[in-house]
């Protein structure tokens, strides 16, 4: 398609970086909001997702006019070539897709589309979406491509301009290969198949890595009741090339803005079809009993009872690199320990302001003052190089719950503390003569 005029609806975290990125490969790309405010701040090349190089790729989109901001789509997608819906399709009624916000941006642009222009679906939707939107657009004049999105937070310009694959999907397959056209600099794999396939792809994918980790999770508590090391156990099947070393760490769940409703979303669609899906439940059900025995070895680390502990919990957002909350399994673990009766102070070096449930401050070693207990729920680098000999000297307690694998054991063992893995031999202190 050469250089192509690409309006990119919706600037959250998927159509932000894939409008600075198109605009990177030479395309001219306006990305629409309704906020205002943002639109405004993103012009002025200011970005609030924490995302390397996002901000760097705006601010040269911006200075070599390929990039543009504008609020409104009905007035942005009149000469267009193609159009990529990137707004929320969060997990709605029983754990179903919730679609509304496509369904108002399909309906809001469906008279001003000029003929021939592709609309590509970048956001997760499922199967049968883009036979919805064709329905819905009433143009026959105006092909639907399902394109889904592979980006991980916190590697996301990484993984856009170097992707394992790109994935392109449609019933018109010209259309199709007019959109694998636009990342033809990429030179990536590319599949490009029919609509239904092409959504399903990404469920597959991250249902598949859902389960991956839920089993992973599972394992380390198998091998602290057996006495075995998951990182030895991990490390023997890292090796097998049909299992791979991706996604073999345990933690204290998955979470983020896709896998969970992506998860409940393919159950919902298997449902709807009659299929009951019990493999992909049970790795839910799993994800959740992982949080509770989060919960159960911290309280064990205390002596047992959690009301009026005092907790320093290093670690909020749902991974490390982002400043994103939704769904954190930190956030599920620290609102469960609040619940149980314990004081919760906590440390994240991308979040501020007030969360419930506990006191947020600016400082890691604020979170040792007093505590019993000190808690790792993301796996920031910088936890690593801590001064454990000053945490230690700050707590009450003696107690280092590390639910990443993430610390130094002999380290924090050096400094008379106690560390608690995840599937790990438990490593105490020796006491002093």
């Amino acid at each position: 398609m050469g250089s192509a005029r690409i309006t990119v609806i919706g600037t959250g975290y998927v159509g932000l970086t894939t409008g600075a990125c198109l605009a990177s490969l030479g395309h001219r790309v306006t990305c629409v909001d309704v906020d205002e405010v943002k639109v405004a701040r993103l012009a002025a090349g200011r970005v609030d997702i924490l995302e390397p190089g996002l901000e760097e790729l705006v601010s040269r989109g911006l200075a070599a006019g390929r990039l543009s901001f504008a609020v409104g789509s009905r007035g942005s997608v009149w000469n267009a070539q193609a159009v990529f819906l990137c707004v929320p399709t969060p997990m709605g009624a029983r754990g179903a897709a919730d679609l509304r916000a496509v369904e108002a941006v399909v309906d809001e642009i469906a008279g001003t589309l000029p003929p021939g222009c592709v609309v590509i679906t970048k956001s997760t939707v499922p199967v049968g979406t883009a036979q919805r939107i064709r329905d819905r657009l009433g143009r026959s004049d105006v092909p639907v491509v399902a394109n889904p999105e592979f980006l991980r937070e916190g590697t996301a310009v990484s993984d856009f301009l170097n992707p394992d694959r790109i994935v392109v999907g449609s019933d018109d397959e010209a259309a199709a290969r007019r959109v694998a056209a636009l990342y033809a600099d990429l030179a990536a794999p590319t599949v490009v198949t029919d609509a239904a396939s092409a959504e399903l792809v990404k469920y597959a994918a991250n249902c598949f890595l859902a389960m991956k980790l839920s089993y992973v999770n599972a394992m380390a508590e198998l091998c602290e009741r057996l006495g075995a090391d998951i990182l030895s156990v991990t490390e023997g099947m890292g090796y097998d090339h049909r299992i791979g070393r991706a996604f073999l760490k345990p933690g204290p769940g998955w979470g983020g803005s896709c896998l969970p409703k992506d998860t409940h979303a393919l159950v919902q669609v298997a449902e709807s079809v009659g299929f009951d899906f019990s493999l992909l439940s049970a790795a839910i059900g799993e994800n959740i009993a992982q949080r509770d025995r989060i919960v159960a070895k911290i309280a064990g680390a205390v002596g047992g009872s959690l009301a009026g502990a005092r907790i320093g919990v290093l670690g909020l957002a749902f991974k490390a690199g982002t400043n994103d909350l939704r769904d954190s399994p930190a956030l599920s673990v620290t609102s469960m320990l609040a619940a149980h009766g314990a004081e919760v102070t906590a440390y994240d070096p991308a979040i501020g302001g007030d969360l419930p449930g506990m006191r947020l401050v600016d400082d890691p070693y604020q979170v040792a003052k007093g505590a019993d207990a000190i808690v790792v729920l993301t796996e920031w680098d910088e936890f690593r190089r801590l001064d454990w000999s000053y945490l230690a000297d700050l707590m009450h307690g003696d107690a280092v719950v590390d639910t990443r694998n993430l610390l130094d054991p002999p380290a924090i063992l050096a400094v008379g503390l106690c560390w608690l893995g995840l599937g790990r031999p438990r490593v105490r202190a020796r006491a002093t003569a």
